[in-house]
């Protein structure tokens, strides 16, 4: 008989142990990323960047930034200072990828933009002040890759 309840004490704890791994792994991690970014647009928007993501769990990498699409738009601008927050992240590999957006956009000298961009069910919401000129509407991606 006592053998019995410590099978079944040992079988509980393991189980415990098991259920509170499993909900830890699905927990979302935050991730943020710092960048700066400049490019042009004449019809086909073009801006090349570089930053830094970290996360909540101690991951962090160094990353480029390629954006490009097209649209009715025109311009050159600079954006220092760039902030991102991650959203349904689990590791910083969810973050790496394709992100679609559209964007309105006018400023001139100096500037501000926030957009929100997708990439399957991770969703990364930017913003940034700058410098330069631009007018338009505009479709596209971001790519973000270990830089």
């Amino acid at each position: 008989m006592i053998y019995l309840n410590r099978l079944m004490l040992a079988g509980t704890a393991l189980a415990c142990l098991a259920f509170t791994s499993g909900a830890s792994a699905q927990a979302s991690v935050k991730c943020e990323l710092s960048f700066t970014m400049s490019g042009w647009s004449a019809f086909y928007k073009q801006a090349e960047g570089m930053g830094t993501i970290k996360c909540s769990n101690g991951e962090s990498a160094r990353v480029k930034l390629t954006a490009k699409g097209g649209g009715l738009t025109v311009g050159k601008s600079t954006i220092e200072n760039g902030h991102g927050e991650f959203t349904a992240v689990h590791s910083l590999g969810d973050i790496l990828g394709t992100y679609a957006s559209a964007e309105a956009h006018a400023g001139a000298v100096k500037s501000a933009n926030a957009e929100v961009m997708t990439k399957g069910e991770v969703s990364l919401a930017l913003s940034g002040k700058g410098q330069g000129w631009d007018l338009g509407i505009a479709f596209g991606k971001l790519v973000i890759e270990r830089g």
